[in-house]
């Protein structure tokens, strides 16, 4: 908050709130749980993004917004590569890291191959199963043996 905001009273109108930044770890993290209340909520990403209090990161809206957008073709992609698992037997959480990782194999040749996949794979062992991060690991790498040439 600067000087000038602590000097506003409430009939000044809203004060811009500042945009919260790190690096594209944190806004992986950050898209996964914006994705995630998407999903609990029921509620499309642009109204989830509109209803913060702070801005996310323009990487984490990118990979929101995207995997929103793409989300037919990387559900198909990720149903056909996860061997005896439909997508509505899937813990949520290691369907939402999925897609964005599927996405970033796809939509985001900048962002290494193998950066996908620990990023990836990191998240789902932080917050999903025991077993969430070997099996985010196999997918997604079976994801970039079609998807990528590096």
């Amino acid at each position: 908050m600067t000087a000038d905001d602590q000097d506003r009273s409430p009939s000044d109108g809203p004060v811009d709130l500042p945009v919260v930044s790190g690096g594209r770890r944190e806004a992986r993290e950050r898209a996964v749980h914006l994705l995630y209340e998407s999903g609990v909520k029921t509620l499309r990403i642009g109204d989830v993004l509109a209803a913060q209090p702070v801005t996310p990161d323009r990487y984490a809206v990118e990979l929101a917004t995207g995997v929103e957008e793409h989300r037919d073709e990387l559900d198909a992609l990720i149903d056909r590569l996860a061997t005896d698992w439909s997508l509505d037997r899937m813990p949520t959480l290691d369907l939402t890291v999925l897609r964005v990782g599927a996405f970033e194999l796809a939509h985001r040749p900048d962002v290494p191959t193998a950066v996908v996949l620990a990023e990836a794979t990191e998240l789902a062992g932080r917050y999903g199963t025991d077993d969430s991060g070997r099996f985010v690991n196999g997918v997604l790498a079976a994801a970039a043996r079609e998807l990528r040439t590096d």
